[in-house]
């Protein structure tokens, strides 16, 4: 009888004590969104400067931005892509864990970090698999093309597409998420991003396939599109980097 008296005293204390106070994040979490935040704006800036340096015919209104990898000073697009995609991976992954680790509801605290994941697969991809040319870029070449150069220009095209996918597709689960949790602001960005995004690199699209008369002003179109994208994510990443503080840790999913 004095031991289950005991017994009941003792979780009487563990009730009172309720659940152990929250952690602070690892410093691993917080580096990987801080190199999600800092992906884009490092990747606009090469582009940018690429772009204004190129020598050789090369029209920022009118060329995409894989075309910087083609002719002189190409691997400084190429290494770009890279530089920008293995930190935006590490975002995506700071950022499953920080919303796994978040109270509440948890609705796309996986598909939307794993749907960034592609995103920022694809970037590394595009610096391993360079594009074709693309209206009249490098100088000489002709405007389209009826079929690929090889497997390189064709993955290019392939792995873009579904990177563009999937990244609008992340808006668009994250745009559910703050809904859900009741976030009217966040929602409503994520979701005209997604719409933004879509509609722009679609223009995009079209002018690189020589559609009049969107075709001067394709690299135009593509890069208003980029910029929506890593606009988002950059901030995506400090929205979850400011609210770490108030993330308690719990066990996954």
């Amino acid at each position: 009888m004095l031991t289950g008296m005991n017994g009941l005293a003792n979780t009487g204390v563990l009730l009172a004590e309720g659940p152990p106070p929250p952690r602070k994040p690892d410093k691993a979490t917080r580096r990987s969104l801080l190199g999600g935040m800092l992906a884009g704006p490092l990747f606009t800036v090469a582009y940018l400067l690429e772009g204004a340096i190129k020598p050789d015919g090369y029209d920022p209104l009118r060329h995409p931005v894989s075309s910087l990898a083609l002719g002189e000073f190409g691997g400084l697009q190429t290494a770009s892509f890279i530089v920008a995609g293995v930190p935006s991976l590490a975002g995506a992954a700071g950022l499953r864990r920080a919303l796994r680790a978040a109270p509440g509801p948890r609705r796309g605290a996986r598909w939307g970090p794993l749907l960034l994941g592609i995103w920022a697969a694809q970037l590394v991809c595009m610096g391993i698999f360079r594009t074709d040319p693309v209206s009249g870029y490098p100088p000489g070449t002709p405007a389209a093309h009826e079929q690929y150069s090889g497997p390189a220009a064709a993955l290019h095209d392939a792995i873009a597409m579904l990177g563009f996918v999937a990244l609008a597709a992340a808006c668009v689960v994250f745009a559910v998420r703050f809904v859900v949790r009741r976030r009217p602001g966040w929602a409503a960005c994520s979701a005209l991003s997604a719409l933004g995004f879509l509609a722009t690199m679609a223009l995009a699209i079209a002018a690189f396939e020589q559609v009049e008369p969107l075709t001067a002003y394709g690299g135009l179109f593509q890069r208003i599109a980029i910029t929506i994208a890593w606009c988002w994510q950059t901030l995506l990443a400090a929205h979850t980097l400011r609210a770490l503080p108030d993330v308690p840790a719990t066990s996954s999913d």
